[in-house]
């Protein structure tokens, strides 16, 4: 098949690329131009533009919706807004699917921002004629992941943190090699068409547990001290102090934390099966991958 990625440069799309390329005709879109490659045609549009999304998507018959606004201040607005025009011009092109990467969590009246507005993205997806299949995780293990680079600079830059209560709050990360293999799993299967599916590693823990555990992985010790007061605003300057993560994209992320995001079925796994990777293997892979970028 022709496959389309918008999102294609970022944590998730461009690893995708090369793993769609194996077996499909790919379509890489972003905002701005790019020379195509062996496998891998480049396109060039902007989500909220429907002219220009129209373009992207001739000849396709599944896309990838893998974009996000954070960052911005109104990234609400912007995504919706990105959602409701590849909606109208993937029914317009008379797409098979479309396959969008979401986020945990349930009680939608208690949830963050951006949680919400990651869930309120995927109906705007499927407000059109084409089936959606939504893939919804919580922390992606891998490098280029902010949340997860976050934690990776808080064990190496601070010998005691202290933190807020939301480093007590379930969650069940995984692996990046794992989401892709979920995501191109479902490209083109049939029994995914008009499903959401929860995916997750092996493994639930707290961010405290996660904080330890990178942490015996660096070597380190972190003394960790919870207190009740720090809210999730001065959680957001406190970690631009202490990390590459930018206020802005720190300050949803942080709010997101307060609730659990832990999946809640499993089906995915009967459709797509394969070796879940454990954490601390995961974790791992991202900091050698890290350290060896750097080198």
């Amino acid at each position: 098949m022709k496959v389309a990625v918008f999102g294609a440069t970022g944590t998730i799309g461009a690893p995708l690329l090369p793993l769609l390329a194996r077996e499909h005709e790919v379509v890489a879109i972003s905002r701005k131009p790019r020379e195509s490659e062996a496998g891998i045609e480049w396109r060039e549009a902007d989500a909220s533009d429907a002219t220009s999304v129209r373009r992207a998507l001739e000849g396709v018959e599944v896309a990838y919706y893998l974009v996000h606004s954070l960052g911005t201040s109104d990234f609400e607005e912007r995504d919706l807004r990105a959602a409701s025009t590849i909606a109208q011009e993937a029914e317009r092109a008379q797409l098979r699917q479309l396959i969008y990467l979401g986020g945990l969590g349930e009680n939608e009246d208690e949830l963050s921002p951006h949680l919400r507005s990651r869930i309120e993205t995927g109906r705007r997806l499927e407000s059109g004629a084409v089936p959606v299949t939504t893939l919804r995780a919580a922390m992606v293990i891998g490098p280029g992941s902010a949340a997860f680079e976050t934690v990776v600079a808080l064990v190496d830059r601070l010998p005691a943190m202290v933190c807020p209560r939301w480093v007590g709050v379930p969650t069940q990360p995984i692996a990046l090699d794992d989401a892709l293999a979920y995501l191109t799993g479902v490209c083109g299967l049939e029994q995914a068409f008009g499903r959401s599916f929860d995916i997750g590693g092996p493994e639930v823990m707290t961010y405290r547990q996660m904080i330890e555990r990178i942490a015996r992985l660096r070597g380190k010790h972190p003394l960790i001290v919870e207190v009740p007061l720090l809210t999730p605003r001065l959680s957001s300057y406190w970690l631009h102090l202490v990390t590459p993560v930018k206020a802005a994209v720190a300050r949803p992320l942080i709010e997101g934390l307060r609730s659990e995001t832990v999946a809640r079925e499993s089906a995915i796994a009967e459709l797509v099966p394969f070796r879940l990777t454990p954490f601390d293997e995961a974790a791992r892979d991202a900091l050698n991958y890290s350290s060896s970028s750097r080198s």
